[in-house]
This record gives C-alpha cells, sequence and structure tokens, in this order.
C-alpha cells in the first residue's frame, strides 16, 4: 500500500485530497493543527503547528519514509501598501514555505524511486492587489519546487506545483480576507477542493512520471 504525508487534512483542499487518496488505496498520515476532519482505518492524524519549528520537528523527523508529500496547508491574510501586517507576512512564510522546506528536506532523501511531492500553490503567485504577502510565499513554493525537481530527477521524483484559483473552501469566509473578495473565475464559479484533489491524485500517479518541475494551474480560466 501506498503512503503519503498530507499537511492540512483537517479541512478545505488538505482534507479533500486526503479523502481522495485514501478511496484510491492509499495509507495517509495527516499534519495540521485542527482535529482530523476524516475517520478512516488507513488515516493517521497528528495535530501539530507546522508554522513553529520546534514543534513540529520532531514529528517531521518520526516519520521514517513515505511515498508522496502533499504539501496543502495554508493560511491567507492580505493588505495593501501602508498597511503590510509584517506578523502575518512572517506567519505565512513559516507554514506556506519553511515548512514546505522542513518537510521536504526530511522526507525527500527517504522517498523511494517514484516518490512524488506536490505542493499547493495559488494563482496570487502571478500578482494580486492586497495579496503580495501571500502572494510572495506562494510564489516561493514554486522555486522551490522546480529547483527539487532539478536535484531529485536522477532519483525518480518528480515534484510539482498546483496553483488553484479561488476554491469553495472555508478561507472564502475568512474574516481576515474580508477587505479583499475571491474573485469568482469565468466558469461562474469557484474551484471544488475535490477536483484540486482528483489533479493532485493523478500527479502522484505513475501516469504522470514524466510530469516535473511544473507549476499546474487549475483556474477555471482565470489565467487566460
Amino acid at each position: 500500500m501506498r503512503s503519503a504525508v498530507v499537511t492540512g487534512s483537517s479541512s478545505g483542499i488538505g482534507k479533500a485530497i486526503a479523502a481522495r487518496l485514501l478511496d484510491d488505496g492509499w495509507r495517509v498520515a495527516g499534519l495540521d493543527l485542527a482535529p482530523a476532519g476524516i475517520e478512516h482505518e488507513c488515516l493517521t492524524s497528528t495535530r501539530v503547528d507546522l508554522g513553529d519549528r520546534t514543534v513540529r520537528r520532531p514529528i517531521i523527523e518520526s516519520i521514517e519514509t513515505t511515498d508522496a508529500l502533499v504539501h496543502a496547508a495554508g493560511i491567507m491574510r492580505g493588505a495593501k501598501l501602508g498597511a503590510l501586517d509584517h506578523t502575518a507576512g512572517d506567519l505565512l512564510w513559516r507554514i506556506h514555505v519553511d515548512a514546505a522546506m522542513a518537510l521536504a528536506d526530511w522526507l525527500a532523501p527517504r522517498m523511494p524511486v517514484g516518490g512524488r511531492i506536490v505542493l499547493i500553490g495559488s494563482r496570487a503567485a502571478k500578482g494580486v492587489v492586497g495579496k503580495s504577502q501571500y502572494g510572495a510565499a506562494k510564489a516561493a513554493l514554486v522555486a522551490l519546487g522546480r529547483s527539487w525537481a532539478k536535484e531529485l530527477i536522477t532519483k525518480g521524483i518528480t515534484v510539482n506545483v498546483v496553483a488553484p484559483a479561488a476554491t469553495e473552501t472555508a478561507m472564502l469566509s475568512d474574516p481576515q480576507r474580508a477587505i479583499l473578495p475571491p474573485e469568482t473565475p469565468p466558469i461562474g464559479r469557484h474551484i471544488e477542493p475535490e477536483e484540486i484533489a482528483a489533479l493532485v491524485a493523478f500527479l502522484l500517479s505513475p501516469d504522470a512520471d514524466a510530469i516535473t518541475g511544473q507549476e499546474i494551474a487549475i483556474c477555471g480560466g482565470a489565467s487566460l
């Protein structure tokens, strides 16, 4: 049975990814600050603050090996110039980027041939007014993904970034983003978490052996 580490597995995109992988026969280790949002015999869930280096380190290093890492944990904070919250910016970086580095640094050397890393990015990485700090963190994932893909390609491990547009999760109604209402993609609705999970499941499959170092948008036409 293949195994995957999925961060942010208690809700939203991460929960949808964990559920899809469980349905596909994976064993999933979920890492999240909140309690598990799924009950399944093949799911182990550990509560951890991924933004806290001291707390997360022993938990990450307790994972002996895995076939896949999906880093879906994240938060959104936004503000325009003149009102940037630098504490929030630091939190965005620690959860989105620093945690990804810690996870990959430990897990990638322990992955078998055919291993997979998928980072959940965002269309905001291309630049959105009022989301500069969030976009910067998501853009950093693209640089990490491409660099790691080059490094790991000879080991048969692929690394990709999935970049959704506004997705139908609880994050859309987070009071922290009230000043930055989400834009509806041209298809006339928000992206569904299960659509992102389906793409991630494909990227983790043997059919995606030749796809690595890519940022793949699932945006309902927002990038056109």
